[in-house]
């Protein structure tokens, strides 16, 4: 029996190395019949095998995180913009020698908002500190977008403290790369926001939402459905900025005119400093 799966692996093995060597060569992948449809890249890429690619998206991140023991996450939101005091600081001074006021302006928005990155590299380093000790089984990990920004920030506090941490970086064109804090091993990369959502929720404990754009309200909106809706099991949700996040929403004005409930509020907690979002997660567990 081992025999036959050494054979059969060679096959499949011996089909990839076909097909990079003719990659490597700069010839097209033009369509062929002949091609094993697993290692044929015109056939993957066609409107008619999406759901494969679904598939692919939801099996491949799952697969590798249970092999590794991922099971419990915290998931941390936030501004990919976002820099460290010190990047924050040199994108201003760049701009004022340049003479570019516009870009000035906009780059001391965001050095004004440069606290919640190391805010956020606190939290990580909170959550990695946490688990270092416990079984496999108790363990949380930060779980990101894999981006630059607070993103950054949380998988760097966790790589501060020797943990591991996740990354489900989604293909943007300004955004290719991973950050470098991620658990290399635990560094996924996704072509659908809505698979990528998925995974989002599918381990989280927690969810902790720093200020951020549209990305951050989407994420952070779809997850306050879900609970809200009964479609996930209640999570702490935790609104890191309450000036921010105040500022934003109005979030009583949303009672007053009736569009959500009450008892809607009590859906996420806000939170100013690191050890405070740490106790509302520690607390509704009961850790």
């Amino acid at each position: 029996m081992s025999s036959t799966r050494n054979i059969h692996d060679q096959r499949l093995a011996d089909a990839w190395a076909t097909l990079k060597s003719h990659n490597d060569a700069g010839l097209p992948l033009d369509p062929d019949a002949s091609r094993l449809a697993f290692v044929d890249p015109e056939f993957l890429l066609r409107r008619e095998t999406r759901g494969i690619r679904f598939q692919l998206e939801l099996l491949k991140p799952d697969l590798e995180q249970q092999a590794r023991g991922i099971e419990n996450t915290i998931v941390v939101f936030g501004s990919a913009r976002f820099r460290d005091p010190e990047g924050a600081a040199a994108m201003v001074k760049a701009a004022q020698d340049a003479g570019d006021e516009a870009g000035a302006r906009r780059a001391r928005a965001l050095a004004r908002n440069a606290q919640y990155y190391d805010l956020a590299r606190a939290f990580g380093r909170v959550v990695a500190e946490y688990s270092s000790d416990k079984e496999a089984r108790d363990k949380l990990f930060v779980c990101t977008g894999g981006g630059p920004g607070i993103m950054e920030a949380a998988n760097r506090g966790a790589h501060d403290a020797d943990g591991m941490s996740v990354g489900l970086a989604i293909a943007l064109p300004m955004e290719e790369a991973a950050n470098n804090y991620v658990t290399p091993e635990l560094s996924f990369k996704f072509h659908y926001f809505a698979l990528r959502k998925m995974h989002f929720m599918m381990r989280a404990k927690a969810l902790v939402a720093f200020p951020g754009g549209f990305g951050t309200l989407d994420e952070l909106f779809e997850v306050i459905t879900l609970v809200q809706t009964r479609k996930a099991r209640q999570v702490p949700i935790v609104l890191f900025g309450s000036a921010y996040w105040k500022k934003l929403i109005n979030f009583e004005m949303m009672v007053e005119e009736g569009v959500i409930s009450p008892a809607d509020l009590e859906l996420f907690q806000f939170a100013d400093d690191p050890q405070v979002a740490w106790n509302i997660i520690k607390t509704f567990y009961r850790l």
